[in-house]
């Protein structure tokens, strides 16, 4: 397959429509391509993915262990830069943005949730929420009290003073949620948002996901193994051997618990 082969649904326009068409991407993956080396032998992560994004939509992107799912979901993230090609937020490659320049961007235009939940552990859940602010630059009495606000809006105003450990998975991923909305980012990065979590836990997260992109606005990616995120995506990626191989939009996919099929 070549690296035109099976690429995003979502290219570019001709010059007449190319204005709007910018206007309203949030991200753009042009040609991207990785190289990583292991044991010696390149590993090729990608191979030339095109990929945009609009805003306001709700992407899963799936793909096996060794897909390049990974490694796509960290460039769009800023936490790493391609070999090759070139990755879009805003129109600004971020690549060729500076060290303080990149932390600016990830703190105001992008929110982290992880399948670990990466919080913490000696913080209160009011703290965890108002850390991204305070780097931000946010007083801390304005950071207190919009972290309390956001974690109530996740159905945790009763738990502002719990320390992780005194909270469940599914808790701690509701402070997750409050933590990546903490600066109003364009866009939210899940990266497996469900995967250390129950049936019925999961559930919850993947509906107050979908909740959040509607209240809010906001950009969701998901990286995931999880079907049952699709139910709230707008549009499925689906990455094999560092390529995209196919894309469904939510009315081409058949979705129930434990299954997924095409119309």
């Amino acid at each position: 397959m070549d690296d035109n082969t099976s690429q995003s649904d979502h290219s570019e326009p001709g010059a007449s429509g190319a204005s709007e068409f910018l206007s309203s991407i949030v991200i753009r993956a042009v040609n991207v391509k990785k190289v990583y080396q292991l044991g010696g032998q390149p590993v090729h992560a990608l191979r030339g993915v095109h990929l945009s994004v609009t805003r306001g939509e709700y992407v899963s992107i799936m793909g096996p262990s060794g897909s390049g799912k990974s490694t796509l979901f960290n460039m769009i993230g800023g936490l790493d830069k391609p070999d090759e090609g070139e990755v879009y937020i805003d129109e600004v490659d971020i690549a060729a943005l500076d060290n303080f320049e990149l932390a600016w961007l990830r703190c105001h235009k992008i929110g982290y949730i992880f399948q670990t939940f990466n919080l913490i552990h000696v913080a209160s859940a009011l703290e965890n929420v108002m850390m991204p602010m305070m780097f931000g630059g946010i007083t801390e009495t304005d950071a207190r009290d919009k972290a309390a606000e956001l974690l109530k809006r996740v159905g945790l105003g009763h738990r502002l003073f719990n320390k992780p450990s005194q909270l469940s998975g599914g808790q701690q991923q509701r402070v997750a949620v409050a933590r990546a909305l903490a600066n109003d980012p364009a866009i939210v990065l899940a990266d497996e948002p469900t995967g250390n979590l129950d049936l019925k836990t999961g559930e919850e997260i993947i509906a107050l996901l979908e909740s959040l992109k509607s209240e809010f606005e906001t950009t969701v990616i998901s990286a995931t193994h999880d079907h049952k995120m699709l139910a709230a995506s707008d549009r499925v990626v689906y990455l094999s051997d560092g390529q995209i191989s196919d894309e469904k939009s939510r009315e081409e996919l058949e979705i129930t618990v434990g299954h997924i099929g095409t119309h």
